[in-house]
């Protein structure tokens, strides 16, 4: 897979995210307004709770991922990629981070 298609999955992936989640989320949140309750929501089950934890902890592990980033290889506004992995979603900040790490790793190497 080139890099190309690789980062238009990326973006596919945190647009149709973005779509559900305005689709589904957005009017439910609206309608009642309770966000505790709606992050409570994910909790109501053993299931739920699984898919939960794994996203939570997705998130986490992306930002470990952006702080290293930061370090190692100087990439910089990550963190506008953790509150979108925060609201809509992990599945929208992972793959913009991607995109984000791609593109200046990309315009480094051409400067070099």
């Amino acid at each position: 897979m080139s890099e190309k298609v690789f980062l238009a999955f990326c973006a596919a992936i945190a647009l149709v995210f973005t779509a559900v989640f305005a689709v589904v989320v957005i009017p439910a949140l609206m309608q009642d307004g309770d966000i505790v309750g709606a992050f409570a929501a994910g909790f109501v089950n053993p299931y739920s709770t699984g898919y939960s934890a794994d996203v939570i902890l997705c998130w986490v592990t992306l930002a470990v991922w952006v702080i290293y980033d930061v370090q190692a290889h100087s990439i910089r506004h990550g963190w506008i990629c953790l509150i979108l992995g925060v609201v809509p979603g992990v599945a929208v900040g992972f793959p913009l981070y991607l995109i984000l790490r791609s593109r200046q790793l990309t315009q480094r190497r051409a400067l070099v």
